[in-house]
């Protein structure tokens, strides 16, 4: 696995650098978008920094640069992440560290707050999330606690933007060259820091957190968690903990169908339409018609069929899935997982960077980083493309809504093909614990740890954060790339579709090559060959396989599914065709992004390679299996 190391950038040589650390899901990273005006993804689970983001700001006195630490317990542990952010703490780039603490949970964020006055006296304790504190009537005395630790302490919500003044003035004062910590707690923690006995110490620690949280916190209402235990006792029991996230999968499934499919038309309709003028352009420009046709009927024709068919969807999924995260639903998937992933032979933070496929696989590799175990981890980044990403979605939407429920936009067939899809996720998921299993019985064999996960308070999802981060964050950056990569791949089988040797284009006699593999596998020459051609970016599968039916050598106005459906069985398509293309499209190697990724988490060729043929082997066994049942019994 490649280190992770810190480079920082500074504006200029006077800034001061400050450290910012805390324990996962205490609002560190809105704070930190909030104090340098960055963007960065934010969410209501645990071990969302996975990277190091920098950031500037500028106090009355000073201007700094932030830079976000992961997420981290405690500065004992051996992950990767925390030992970057324990010796980025005691280096001497940083003048300081904030330590943020979730002000309904003081306790337990005090052992890392002492933990790092153990490194270093230049400490800010920054107490967040204190409206949600003043909601379930929890007081703490700030003034006390500032007495008790002998640092600056400054309560801040950072979702409200409170604060956020007083945290600048509180850096100010750490870092000035004659400031002096208060002796009372560093004289303690010196006698904790020379006890030999690593769980001894450790245990001294913990007794010093809870007492000082003791001695500063107040409650008004003692039952102040009384919902989030019920909720729990829903979303987390044995009984109706894995049958409700089904429902919920199904659910958002449901309404990103339901209101995608009308959208996705009237989009498809104004695009293709619009293919008119744009050719009256061309030809009042006199271009050629070569250019004419690479530009319109390559590029423009295979971006219009990749917005219309992928930004409606997405603009739903990616809002109701934040929705869920925001709430702190996710976690709790995790924990309904784990004894599964444990099973398997994996660790149950799988569930975490397997949610995070759901969105983009590339980011599900990279959120494996959470997992401490590099075998696990590994594990982790090889299956994490049995779930399909945004880019297959629409794979999957367009086939069930063509070939199992209709492309009327009845309330009945949206529920079928939400339920059919919800099935093959499903499906997805128990190939990755079984594939997990095989990986940990074989190539990387071991034992599962155990690990420790926070179930983060039910928070009311902001709705518009919601709506503005989903929206410019996932769905519009998703769709960018998707659009950069299918403009050149749209003029690469356009100059395939028109180029020809002897009596044959280029696309057909790649085709024709393929048509034996592909025949065994159920599919056609080609299905395989838009799989290939689509190894950028999955998002362009259906325009390459309409480019490859069409005699036309173009992609004429497929505006509706219904004109679709005609092309597809047309050219051969069946029941049997449409099964296996929706398992070659859960099963099959992952995108050229996705890999590049696994390259660089990984530092290794093998590992990437091997990354790319598990899914994909999988996925031709799958598709001979069904097509030999098939004939078998004459289906």
């Amino acid at each position: 696995m490649n280190e992770t190391t810190i480079e920082i950038v500074k504006k200029s040589e006077n800034d001061k650098v400050i450290a910012f650390a805390g324990n996962p899901n205490v609002g560190k990273s809105t704070l930190f978008n909030v104090l340098t005006g960055m963007h960065q993804h934010t969410g209501n689970w645990p071990g969302k920094t996975v990277e190091l983001a920098q950031g500037y700001a500028t106090s009355k006195k000073n201007s700094y640069v932030f830079v976000d630490l992961p997420g981290t317990y405690s500065l004992m542990a051996h992950s990767p992440e925390e030992e970057v952010a324990r010796d980025f703490i005691i280096s001497e780039e940083a003048s300081a560290t904030v330590v943020v603490c979730d002000a309904t949970a003081l306790e337990r964020n005090l052992n890392l707050v002492l933990q790092i006055m153990m490194l270093t006296p230049r400490v800010v304790v920054c107490v967040n999330l204190l409206d949600e504190a003043q909601r379930k009537k929890i007081n703490i005395d700030i003034e006390e606690l500032e007495q008790k630790l002998g640092v600056p302490v400054v309560a801040t919500s950072a979702t409200h933007e409170k604060g956020i003044d007083e945290l600048l003035e509180k850096i100010d004062i750490v870092t000035q060259t004659d400031y002096v910590a208060g002796r009372q707690m560093l004289e303690k923690l010196d006698k904790i820091t020379k006890e030999p006995d690593e769980k001894r110490r450790i245990e001294l620690i913990i007794g010093r957190a809870a007492a000082t949280a003791f001695q500063v916190t107040t409650y008004d209402n003692e039952n102040f968690d009384a919902r989030d235990r019920k909720l729990d006792k829903l979303f987390t029991s044995r009984l109706t903990g894995i049958p409700i996230m089904i429902l919920l999968l199904f659910l958002v499934f449901w309404l990103t169908i339901e209101g995608a499919n009308v959208p996705s038309e009237m989009l498809a309709k104004v695009l293709f339409s619009f293919q008119d003028v744009l050719n009256d352009i061309a030809t009042w420009m006199h271009w050629p018609a070569w250019l004419q046709g690479a530009l319109i009927d390559g590029v423009y024709k295979v971006v219009a069929w990749v917005i219309s068919v992928m930004l409606p969807p997405m603009a739903i999924f990616f809002p109701l899935f934040t929705l869920l995260e925001d709430f702190g639903y996710l976690p709790r998937v995790a924990f309904n997982l784990d004894n599964a992933f444990q099973k398997s032979g994996a660790c149950g933070k799988q569930a975490l960077s397997m949610c995070m496929g759901f969105g983009c696989n590339a980011a599900g590799v990279t959120g494996a980083r959470i997992i401490d175990s590099p075998r696990e981890r590994l594990i982790a980044i090889i299956t994490n493309n049995f779930v399909p990403c945004n880019g297959r979605f629409p794979i999957l939407i367009t086939i069930i809504t063509l070939f199992f429920v209709g492309n009327k936009n009845y309330i009945g067939n949206s529920l079928v093909a939400a339920l059919i899809l919800t099935g093959t996720i499903l499906l997805g998921v128990m190939m990755t614990m079984l594939m997990s299993k095989i990986l940990s019985k074989t190539i990387l064999s071991g034992m599962p740890s155990s690990f420790t996960l926070e179930l983060p308070p039910y928070r009311k999802p902001r709705i518009g954060q919601v709506l503005i981060r989903s929206i410019l964050d996932r769905t519009i950056f998703v769709l960018g790339r998707a659009i950069k990569v299918s403009a050149p791949v749209g003029l690469l089988i356009w100059i395939l579709a028109n180029v020809t040797i002897g009596n044959m284009t280029l696309l057909a006699h790649i085709t024709t090559f393929l048509d034996p593999l592909a025949a065994i596998m159920g599919l056609d020459g080609v299905i395989l060959m838009a799989f290939i051609l689509g190894l950028p970016a999955n998002e362009i599968v259906i325009p390459c396989m309409l480019m490859g039916y069409l005699a036309t050598s173009s992609i004429v106005d497929y505006d509706s599914l219904g004109q679709l459906k005609v092309l597809l069985i047309d050219n051969g398509w069946t029941l049997l065709t449409a099964i296996n293309v929706m398992l070659f499209t859960l099963f099959h190697w992952p995108c050229g992004t996705t890999l590049l990724t696994i390259k660089k988490e990984t530092g290794s060729r093998k590992w990437t390679w091997v990354s790319f043929w598990v899914p994909t082997l999988i996925g031709v066994i799958c598709t001979l299996t069904t097509t030999a049942i098939w004939k078998l019994f004459g289906l």
